[in-house]
């Protein structure tokens, strides 16, 4: 499907770090130390992540968040304008700019430590203050690594704007409130956060679709449990769930898959696709990713995964 800039306009709300990521043969123990073999320091977060991805795989992307007056702050900054990402409101905070250790194994798996720094500076002011950047969106993306109040803010926003409303709930530590169901078209969890957000285990395809019932029937619209190289079940208003196989590829890196992944279904639905279309694309997009090392730098273009699919 042709893109349309016209339409396709994406705002995420969420954070931004540094990632700083070493490579190891496996993940360590508690109280264990492991000799890495090698560093990287890259731009990451969930939502500086979802909006590169939103913006590599074809919307036109604004970035509402917070980074520190330092020199990851100013580098976070001057990616996500090399990306042609509206940064207008993307404040600088009074705190130092968000940091994320990641641990990655020889399997491709890994442990992510968060400090949130200056994302916990997002409060609803931030999201009152530039509602307008919200109003201007087709898709509003959230996610959990602001403050609560924030996201709920935003969320809340983008639902009186009427736009299309998706949340990654991650990290999730339980359920969601009761309120924050009604204001989100699409609830996007991967297998974790599917179980804390139900109270159900998810440990196979089967398990994510009772996950996804139980979400929908607690007032859930759409539900997508992203089961990473096992697929996306997708539990939509309307429809008979199902469960979407994931492309095969010889996975290098997890780390930003499930951020591509939203964002090309946000850029998808931006663009007027039709739900199965964009996840079909978000899929072939997050196996792309997995391919290569890095948050960020992993995350292909909408040229890449048209050549992909």
């Amino acid at each position: 499907m042709a893109s349309n800039p016209i339409r396709a306009r994406v705002t995420v709300v969420g954070s931004l770090n540094m990632d700083l990521v070493v490579r190891s043969p496996r993940l360590p123990q508690p109280g264990e130390t492991l000799a890495g073999r090698t560093f990287a320091q890259v731009a990451g977060g969930k939502g500086g992540n979802q909006a590169v991805a939103a913006a590599r795989l074809g919307a036109l992307v604004s970035m509402l968040g917070c980074v520190g007056a330092d020199a990851n702050g100013a580098q976070l900054r001057a990616g996500l304008q090399a990306e042609r990402i509206d940064c207008a409101a993307l404040e600088t905070g009074g705190e130092p700019s968000g940091v994320a250790l990641i641990v990655v194994d020889d399997a491709s798996q890994n442990t992510i430590v968060i400090v949130a720094g200056s994302n916990g500076e997002v409060t609803p002011a931030t999201i009152a203050r530039h509602e307008a950047t919200l109003a201007a969106a087709d898709v509003v993306i959230c996610q959990l690594e602001t403050p609560t109040e924030a996201v709920r803010a935003a969320l809340a926003a983008a639902r009186r704007l009427g736009k299309i409303v998706i949340l990654n709930p991650a990290p999730a530590t339980g359920p969601l409130p009761a309120d924050w169901l009604p204001l989100i078209d699409y609830l996007i969890p991967n297998e974790l956060e599917a179980a804390a957000l139900s109270g159900l285990p998810v440990d196979s395809p089967n398990d994510a679709a009772q996950a996804a019932a139980a979400l929908r029937a607690a007032g859930a619209r759409n539900v997508l449990v992203t089961l990473g190289a096992r697929g996306v079940h997708a539990a939509l208003e309307g429809a008979v769930a199902m469960l979407y196989d994931a492309p095969r590829v010889a996975a290098v890196d997890t780390t930003a898959a499930g951020d591509t992944f939203i964002g090309g279904f946000a850029a998808q639905l931006a663009q007027g696709a039709s739900v199965e279309t964009a996840i079909r694309f978000a899929q072939r997009a997050a196996a792309l990713s997995v391919t290569r090392a890095g948050a960020q730098p992993s995350i292909p273009t909408r040229a890449e995964v048209d050549a992909f699919g």
